[in-house]
């Protein structure tokens, strides 16, 4: 199965001092030609991304892991 996502959703790792997130991109970014445009296209969507998440439950349980 993952093998059929793969080739039907392009992966991206990203990694900082303190995350690393593997997300499969769904989004055809190929119709938008300038390049410049799909990167700031891309990033929107990436912040849509996290503000949507920090507002679900599955945010708040997974913050909550970190008590001890």
């Amino acid at each position: 199965m993952d093998e059929i996502l793969d080739e039907l959703y392009p992966e991206l790792t990203l990694e900082t001092d303190d995350i690393i997130m593997t997300i499969a991109v769904k989004k055809d970014y190929s119709k938008i030609k300038d390049l410049d445009k799909r990167k700031e296209e891309f990033i929107n969507d990436l912040k849509d991304f996290i503000d949507e998440f920090s507002q679900t439950s599955e945010s708040d349980d997974f913050v909550s892991y970190f008590d001890f």
